[in-house]
């Protein structure tokens, strides 16, 4: 094993799936976890958004991450299925994801530039994680995600 020292600073980034691809968001930008709510339709809104749901008191805009990266047209929701309640800009926005897999530490060593995929990647895409003996982590940054 490795000192931790010599391995480097270490984030830490909370993983899920959206369809069969692993992504992650630094743990500090997640205020809360929770299992899917009640969430009302809202007409004429952003195709991304799914609609608003109501957190302990706060109207909360829900975005479906699968139709925001274009993996799929639909919107779905099963058992597994999370809301990450993440800090935006100036207000907390609710990013609903397939499972919530688990924190990773990752070190500076274990953080790859995105163009390592072989093509440009979005803005929003600031790394790929390797963490000894996981997946292959898409990392994101939500700033440029909620400026789209």
């Amino acid at each position: 094993m490795q000192r931790a020292d010599e391995l480097g600073k270490r984030a830490e980034y909370l993983a899920f799936t959206l369809g069969s691809e692993a992504y992650a968001i630094e743990i500090g930008s997640i205020v809360e976890i929770l299992k899917p709510l009640p969430i009302t339709e809202v007409p004429r809104a952003d195709p991304d958004v799914v609609g608003v749901m109501s957190v302990r008191g706060r109207l909360v805009a829900v975005l479906d991450l699968k139709r925001r990266f274009k993996l799929a047209r639909t919107f779905t929701m099963d058992r597994k299925s999370r809301i990450l309640l993440v800090d935006a800009v100036d207000e907390e926005i609710g990013l609903l994801v397939d499972e919530v897999l688990q924190v990773f530490r990752l070190s500076e060593a274990e953080i790859e530039p995105p163009t390592v995929l072989g093509t440009e990647q979005p803005p929003h895409v600031v790394g790929i994680g390797r963490p000894q003996g996981g997946a292959v982590l898409m990392l994101l940054d939500l700033a440029p995600l909620f400026a789209e």
